[in-house]
């Protein structure tokens, strides 16, 4: 799966419309050989919150859709399954298998709980790997932890052997010019795929003297992407080449989130196109004037409450007991992160999951970058 795919996904899942059935959202970590042990309890908690009847029997056959989709079997190599089911006459089901591991996470609510997903697609999204080495380049675009792109993979033709009115030094000569032209081939060919398919980030990887060779030639748009330099050798199988960027990856996508904190403090203090804290944050993206979505990954807001009949909603404050603007139905709780994550994603707003910074922390774990400054708030008030 790359990147543009799981957007759509996304996006049909936070667009996803309410019905009586409720939805069932399910991430297990593959990797633990206990995810199935642990999805039955999780499921057996579950069936409490739920009285008998038609919302039961519609949880019973959102299970099943689970149940199935693990039985099924999955690929050799997924690290990460996350699934999301609903049953009733209103029937959902969307399977994602993934080569990077998820948490350990079920829940059921009226909607899918796409959090864990988001982050994913923050952490991981999209890089360019050259694996370059004295007898091959290899080019790989990598989405999500797996290869989604095997674009180059050649070998230099070097002349084989002396003779032929060549003497040793030319023969010589001869090879390294290729080997070099051979790199350059390959940058140029790199540099098309980048700017063509929207790459932002660049890892080479293979051993030392062409790494460092191609960190001379590369371009100044290309030495901008680089991210790091991963030792390898020819002899390396490949997945395992990918995973030992993936660590470098995850470290620069941090840095570039921490940078992200920093444009929101500057923002604060000089244009005042931000917002900070939850309630701050929740109206600016009701009224979708936000830019950029920055969460800190521990943030936690208390839950707020949202009407079933008019979708009146509020943050920070204690449900009433009926809606204060249509006076006709008692509030729901609301789930506030899910909902803020939700409302970025059907707005086309990116969201910045941000490890940790105790900035962002300070200013209650939560801030956006505006598009514009709300009209109202810049209006003088009357004398």
């Amino acid at each position: 799966m790359d990147l543009r795919e799981l957007q759509r996904h996304v996006l049909t899942l936070a667009t996803l419309e309410e019905s009586e059935a409720p939805v069932v959202s399910c991430y297990l970590d593959l990797g633990t050989g206990e995810y199935e042990a642990l999805f039955r309890e999780r499921v057996r908690l579950m069936r409490r919150t739920l009285p008998a009847g038609g919302q039961r029997k519609d949880l019973e056959a959102a299970v099943a859709l689970i149940e199935e989709c693990i039985a099924s079997g999955l690929r050799n190599k997924s690290r990460g399954l996350v699934v999301f089911a609903r049953g009733g006459a209103r029937r959902f089901l969307l399977p994602l298998e993934f080569q990077v591991p998820v948490p350990n996470w079920i829940a059921v609510g009226p909607l899918p709980n796409i959090y864990h997903l988001v982050e994913l697609k923050d952490t991981y999204h999209r890089y360019v790997v050259m694996l370059a080495s004295g007898s091959s380049v290899r080019i790989l675009g990598v989405n999500l932890g797996s290869i989604t792109q095997d674009i180059w993979d050649r070998r230099p033709e070097f002349r084989q052997r002396v003779g032929q009115g060549w003497a040793r030094e030319h023969y010589r000569s001869h090879n390294l010019h290729r080997a070099d032209q051979f790199l350059r081939e390959g940058v140029q060919v790199m540099e098309r795929l980048m700017l063509a398919g929207g790459y932002r980030h660049l890892i080479l990887a293979g051993d030392p003297k062409s790494t460092v060779r191609v960190r001379q030639i590369l371009p100044e748009t290309l030495a901008a992407m680089l991210v790091d330099i991963v030792p390898a050798s020819a002899g390396d199988d490949v997945s395992d080449v990918v995973n030992a960027t993936l660590l470098s990856f995850i470290e620069q996508e941090e840095q570039e989130s921490l940078a992200m904190v920093d444009r929101l403090l500057e923002a604060i203090s000089t244009d005042g196109l931000a917002a900070v804290g939850t309630s701050a944050v929740w109206e600016a993206l009701r009224a979708g004037r936000t830019d950029v979505l920055i969460l800190a990954k521990a943030y936690e807001p208390d839950a707020g409450w949202i009407c079933p009949a008019c979708e009146a909603a509020e943050v920070e404050t204690a449900a009433p007991n009926r809606c204060p603007q249509c006076k006709s139905a008692e509030p729901s709780a609301l789930d506030v992160k899910e909902a803020m994550v939700r409302c970025a994603e059907r707005n086309g707003c990116p969201v910045e999951v941000v490890n940790h910074s105790e900035a962002l922390l300070r200013l209650g774990g939560v801030g956006c970058l505006l598009r514009y400054l709300d009209p109202e708030a810049r209006r003088p008030r009357a004398a």
